[in-house]
């Protein structure tokens, strides 16, 4: 799970995220955070659309290669 800090860091900087969900990379959200809370992340992805993830997904900036773990 991602701290708060490295969260408001994504946020406030704009960068640009993916949400790792499973083995299948069409199934990943790209986008930037816009908020959080203790279970959930709201990302905004490029269409505009908001979408709510659970915290405990692989977050990682979209500009770095994927990478999945089956943990």
């Amino acid at each position: 799970m991602m701290n708060d800090d490295l969260l408001d860091n994504y946020r406030v900087e704009g960068t640009k995220v993916r949400v790792v969900r499973d083995a299948l990379e069409q199934n990943d959200v790209v986008g930037i955070v816009v908020a959080w809370d203790d279970e959930h992340l709201l990302i905004r992805r490029p269409n505009r659309k908001v979408v709510k993830v659970k915290r405990g997904y692989s977050l990682q900036p979209a500009s770095e290669p994927r990478q999945w773990s089956d943990e």
